[in-house]
């Protein structure tokens, strides 16, 4: 359940002003909790809407009422306007908090809230109307003297033209279709000769693929970064920026890991980009929270991308570093309070990192959907300067209808050295099982030596990781910590099972035994390790090398701390079984390991090795989902990388493409299908 521990002042008493009675969250998951946490502070009651499948979620269980707006699927319930509208006449609710994404920025739905005299926790429609449109900001906030990517506002003639326009603009420039998207008709180019080349290819292939060959020209930015500054004005006119995010580590355009402060901002920059975007508020009489995206090139120019709305998902990190309750100043300025604060009370009081954990496999793209039951959670809350906003708990389910978020995990300390070492730490001793989660990723990222120096950009996973992500690479050292775990692991197992209700039972292991010789799989090396043990000490040798490891070895708790040579270490054992297999979490990375005694180790090699699967001829899901289209039909030939059919998950479709070329033998499913993951779609001749 969300949560929080003491994080800059956050936890200070809040003010005691009349505000509303009660309030409705048309929302659901951790951002409904949030809201419902500081209504409860503020002593205002709380109203959850919710769909059939979440009746028994959390935020539901928080709210002091609750109602059913509709069936699972998001148009039908959380974006059904008529049922919220409903819902708000029968509980008395006096004004709605939309949280993020759903109807948060939906000027229709703001318009009948005031037609009904009931308030919107956001700014006017006026405001969202205007920085929804992407051309109408652009205007805009060029109007407010608001840096924006300088381009040409036209359509190119010729190459020679576009020599010109890319003269004037500087290098380097991107040349895009006019009609384009997904890449296509898109060229950069550093000098004019690269211009006219990517002139004529650009306009040859957005000829041919959107019939339309009109082509524009805008800077290129250059390994940019995305920093964004929050917000805060209020209906009289007077307006606050609360600082930067962070917010450069992203995957398909959606953030992963963002910080506060931002470790490239001087101050004269922070201050330029703050006054630009409370300008900006300003132009649109914008009155709540908001934030104003920018882009950073790497000498530090900025320039608009867009502003939101809305309370944006990484608002913690801000929170952490003021001590202000952004929620709480929201639901005041919706009453119609002045703000409480001048800019020069804004402090920058240490660092705070937030990592969003996702039910989803960081092995694929960077993360592809999971689902499932949490069957165990448990979050790092006993760790201090920790805070966990989430909308779940132990036994709440994963499903395809809505986004895969688990939780956003934040991290406070006075420098960011400190608040990346709580990070380490709380992502070891976060346990998640029943789905497949981006843990891995998440530790990989924030001891990255390019991220620990702040040396990040929004390529920086693509770059760092152009292979994909594979989890941790094990140093040789690690690698013998990790084996030397796993023997002293087993063994512990094997001393504990000699034991019934204190008296010594027949085990594998002699009662009277000190020292072990064991074989050890991983990463199918095999290693002969011998161990030796004195209470709950454990000396393995592997090599030649010795490694002392030590701990309470309680097997029944999710987590295992363990002293390694002197390092504190928090694994976690995901699988253990009679077998000798052995899963461990270590470093934030799943590793398979085998643990055998001598004996059985030289029996294992007349065990038959089951044959893998040829892949090639099938295509299996890669997650849980809908089929939204299929392209082929049995006896079709199809050509290696063509697209067979899409999937839909959690609101992202993916083209699922043929591993080679070949005929279609059969079919197994239809427009409209859901699928798991592994499930059967197509087989190839």
């Amino acid at each position: 359940m969300a949560a929080y521990r003491s994080a800059a002042g956050f936890q200070r008493v809040l003010h005691a002003v009349k505000t509303f009675d009660k309030i409705l969250i048309a929302n659901r998951g951790e951002i409904a909790c949030r809201v419902i946490k500081t209504c409860k502070k503020m002593g205002i009651k709380t109203v959850a809407v919710h769909s059939d499948v979440d009746s028994s979620a959390v935020h539901v269980k928080m709210a002091d009422e609750a109602v059913c707006v509709g069936p699972a699927p998001t148009n039908k319930s959380y974006l059904n306007m008529d049922a919220i509208m409903n819902a708000i006449k029968q509980t008395g609710a006096q004004a709605v908090h939309p949280g993020y994404g759903f109807l948060s920025e939906n000027k229709q739905f703001a318009k009948r809230l005031a037609a009904e005299g009931v308030s919107f926790i956001g700014p006017d429609t006026h405001a969202i109307q205007a920085m929804g449109d992407k051309i109408e900001s652009k205007l805009i906030a060029k109007a407010a003297k608001v840096n924006t990517i300088p381009g040409f506002d036209g359509v190119v003639k010729d190459a020679e033209e576009a020599v010109k326009i890319a003269g004037e603009i500087g290098y380097p420039v991107m040349i895009k279709a006019s009609a384009g998207g997904g890449g296509k008709g898109m060229r950069i180019a550093w000098n004019d000769e690269e211009t006219r080349e990517g002139f004529r290819f650009s306009s040859q292939e957005a000829a041919s693929s959107f019939g339309d060959d009109r082509l524009l020209i805008e800077k290129f930015i250059d390994n940019p970064r995305h920093i964004e500054i929050q917000v805060l004005a209020d209906k009289h006119g007077n307006a606050l920026w609360l600082n930067e995010r962070e917010c450069s580590i992203q995957r398909r355009n959606q953030k992963v890991v963002e910080e506060a402060p931002s470790t490239f901002l001087d101050p004269d920059t922070r201050r330029a980009m703050g006054e630009q975007a409370v300008s900006l508020a300003k132009a649109v009489k914008y009155s709540s929270a908001g934030t104003v995206e920018f882009l950073v090139d790497s000498k530090k120019n900025f320039y608009f991308l867009e502003m939101n709305t809305r309370l944006q998902v990484e608002h913690p990190i801000t929170e952490c570093i003021t001590g202000l309750d952004l929620v709480q100043q929201m639901i005041r300025i919706a009453m119609g309070y002045k703000l409480q604060h001048k800019q020069s009370d804004i402090p920058i009081n240490g660092w705070a990192i937030e990592s969003r954990v996702y039910a989803e496999d960081p092995y694929k793209s960077f993360g592809l959907p999971s689902i499932g039951r949490l069957s165990q959670y448990q979050e790092p809350l006993d760790l201090r300067n920790v805070r966990v906003d989430s909308g779940i708990e132990e036994g709440s389910d994963i499903s395809i209808y809505y986004d895969p978020m688990i939780s956003k995990l934040v991290t406070y300390g006075k420098t960011r050295e400190e608040a990346l070492k709580k990070m380490e730490e709380a992502l070891d001793n976060y346990v998640i099982r029943g789905v497949t989660h981006n843990i891995p990723l998440l530790r990989e990222i924030i001891v990255h030596p390019r991220f620990v120096s702040g040396d990040i950009s929004t390529k920086f996973l693509p770059e760092v990781y152009p292979d994909g992500f594979k989890g941790h690479m094990l140093t040789a050292g690690e690698r013998r910590e990790l084996l030397a775990t796993a023997a002293a692991l087993y063994v512990a197992a094997q001393l504990r099972s000699q034991k019934f209700l204190g008296d010594l039972r027949v085990s594998v292991v002699p009662a009277e035994s000190r020292q072990w010789e064991l074989c050890v799989e991983l990463d199918k090396g095999v290693h002969m390790l011998g161990v030796s043990r004195s209470g709950n000490n454990y000396t393995v040798e592997i090599d030649g090398e010795k490694v002392e490891v030590s701990g309470e070895w309680n097997l029944a708790s999710a987590l295992l701390p363990l002293t390694i040579n002197g390092k504190h270490r928090t694994l976690q054992c995901l699988l253990r079984t009679a077998a000798g297999e052995i899963t461990l979490q270590y470093l934030g990375t799943s590793f398979k390991l085998r643990v055998l005694s001598k004996l059985a180790a030289s029996l294992s090699k007349h065990m038959p090795e089951k044959v893998p699967e040829d892949t090639s001829s099938i295509l299996r899901s890669p997650m849980p989902g809908s089929v939204v289209a299929v392209s082929v039909k049995p006896g079709d030939n199809v050509a290696e990388g063509q697209e067979i059919c899409v999937i839909e998950a959690m609101k992202m479709q993916n083209s699922m493409t043929a591993a080679k070329a070949a005929k279609v033998k059969s079919v197994h499913c239809k427009a409209g299908d859901t699928v798991g993951e592994g499930d059967l779609l197509v087989e190839l001749e």
